[in-house]
């Protein structure tokens, strides 16, 4: 007599279980543009002009685009295996999902085609939609799947973590638009050099982020997060009622939203620290020439960094050294960051003038209950003379440089002169809030001269913003609020964090950003994270 064994049973089970779900595809209703009227109506009124939208989906990308590419990696996942993960990938953390795969609750191929259901899922609905992305990896999953047949895996906690990108960052498998039209289809041969170095830790390239066009050097007071691209990204915590921040409004939202754990940005002046604050999560802007700017669209080689967005300390120390050249064990800024017990010794600056805000108050009494030590500052304000002619100077040249260099074959433009009168061609469609940055650029008048000038007494006064109450209170960290000494930590290339500091009575997320003189990442995060855990301000959107 046969006897069929238990085991041969189960086996027998997973295979079934298996072949139905390579037969599930879910499917998505047809993207169709709506009636916008009335929410533009709705918001004419708002206080700040950064909320009077004139646009909110994009006139110009077709939404079933991106809805396509995501239906097709997702055979053999469905709502019943995207309900069953979300316990798992719902705001956890890299360190989480790496244990969760290790012991079998999924694979990396699962994890991305989860990101990838619920991006189709909430961006598919137009109640509900962000306008986050603009485009997602076509090759994703099967590059998740080779990452899951390898049997010795790099040890660098980034290997199979999905990551977006900025939209302004060149990668190989999707085009690179700065969310304009005359970008739309820049599809270039190369990755950006962070990107490489991402992707030689094992770092998987989910796709790219919405943001505010040309890294927000376009218009002049307009709605952060508007690309002619993308549309207009909202924020999660109150579509339509908080600003996103800008520019790199898109890599904060998905992060918040859980469209992938973490995401890359890029800040000129406050484009990291703003939206990270604005979307309660952590963003770091390095010191200026620790991480590479080749590959991506540039504003200023003077000032431009990339930098990581997550949801936590740790998730962005370990993006950030995988942004960075080496291997993962060369990499000259690791992911460990130094568990302190307490600040003792430590000595933080605080500004006198943001002593009214409340959550900032008691930021302060949490770093005190830690043992830091913490003195009220006053700083003499920093002239910004010539700051936006830096900018323009150097977009003028630097844009032409990237054009040059990397721009593919369709692109029609090689200077900013050219986009300009591209745009002028359809304003209505590709500049509706105007182009008054790019005007500036136009009628710049200073000499090369001048403009290194400029850039030296700016560095300078930036430098000496910091180092005079440093030096005169013997600061280790100067604490700030959401972006709001941004334009300072740029002209003196100091790195800044900003850190979830909670919420006001309204809803609306601050940050508590952490300043220090350059290359000193490490502490940032050391004082960042001991904050976080003992603050634990950070609440996930309920949207």
């Amino acid at each position: 007599m046969f006897t069929i064994k238990p085991t041969y049973i189960l086996l027998v089970l997973v295979l079934i279980v298996s072949s139905c779900r390579k037969e599930t595809t879910p499917k998505f209703e047809t993207w169709v543009p709506y009636d916008e009227t009335g929410l533009i109506e709705a918001n004419k009124d708002k206080e700040s002009q950064r909320l009077q939208y004139k646009l909110i989906q994009s006139k110009v990308a077709d939404r079933n685009d991106l809805i396509n590419s995501i239906s097709d990696q997702l055979a053999g996942f469905s709502e019943d295996r995207y309900a069953e993960l979300s316990p798992y990938i719902l705001d956890q953390d890299i360190s989480t999902l790496q244990d969760h795969i290790e012991d079998g609750l999924m694979s990396y191929k699962e994890l991305s085609q989860w990101y990838l259901y619920r991006i189709a899922k909430y961006e598919s609905n137009k109640d509900l939609a962000l306008n986050a992305m603009i485009a997602v990896n076509p090759n994703l999953v099967a590059n998740a799947e080779k990452l899951d047949q390898q049997s010795k895996k790099p040890y660098h906690p980034i290997y199979g973590i999905p990551v977006i990108l900025k939209d302004n960052i060149n990668t190989k498998e999707m085009p690179t638009t700065a969310g304009a039209v005359a970008l739309k289809n820049n599809q270039t041969e190369t990755d950006a050099e962070i990107v490489k170095n991402i992707k030689a830790h094992g770092g998987l390239i989910l796709g790219k982020a919405n943001l505010s066009e040309w890294a927000n050097f376009l218009c002049d007071g307009c709605p952060n997060g508007y690309s002619a691209i993308g549309g207009q990204t909202l924020n999660p915590y109150g579509p339509r009622e908080f600003d996103t921040g800008g520019s790199s409004s898109g890599s904060a939202v998905v992060v918040a939203a859980n469209y992938a754990p973490v995401a890359v940005g890029s800040e000129t002046s406050g484009s990291i620290l703003s939206p990270s604050s604005q979307q309660s999560v952590v963003g770091l802007k390095p010191t200026i020439g620790v991480l590479s700017q080749e590959g991506i669209v540039p504003i200023s080689s003077t000032l431009d960094t990339p930098g990581p967005i997550t949801k936590t300390i740790e998730d962005n120390s370990i993006l950030f050294s995988a942004m960075q050249s080496g291997t993962a064990s060369g990499s000259n800024m690791p992911w460990q960051v130094e568990r302190l017990n307490s600040l003792e010794g430590i000595r933080f600056g605080a500004y006198k003038a943001y002593m009214q805000d409340s959550l900032y108050q008691q930021a302060l009494v949490t770093l005190e209950n830690l043992g830091a030590e913490v003195i009220e500052i006053d700083p003499a304000p920093m002239s910004f003379e010539g700051f936006l002619d830096l900018l323009s100077g150097d977009m003028k040249t630097d844009l032409k440089l990237y054009l040059k260099t990397y721009a593919s074959d369709s692109v029609a433009v090689s200077s900013v002169m050219e986009v300009m009168k591209f745009n002028a061609k359809d304003s209505t469609l590709r500049i509706p809030y105007g182009q008054a940055r790019f005007e500036g650029i136009k009628d710049l008048t200073v000499t090369d001269l001048q403009l290194m000038e400029i850039k030296k007494e700016l560095l300078r006064a930036g430098i000496n913003y910091f180092e005079r109450p440093m030096q005169l209170h013997n600061l280790d960290v100067v604490l700030s609020i959401n972006n709001y000494n941004a334009g300072q930590a740029a002209a003196a290339k100091y790195p800044a964090l900003t850190v979830p500091m909670g919420y006001t009575a309204e809803g609306e997320p601050e940050g508590l950003t952490f300043i220090a003189k350059p290359y000193l990442e490490p502490k940032l995060y050391t004082f960042g994270r001991l904050y976080e855990q003992n603050s634990n301000q950070r609440i996930s959107p309920k949207f």
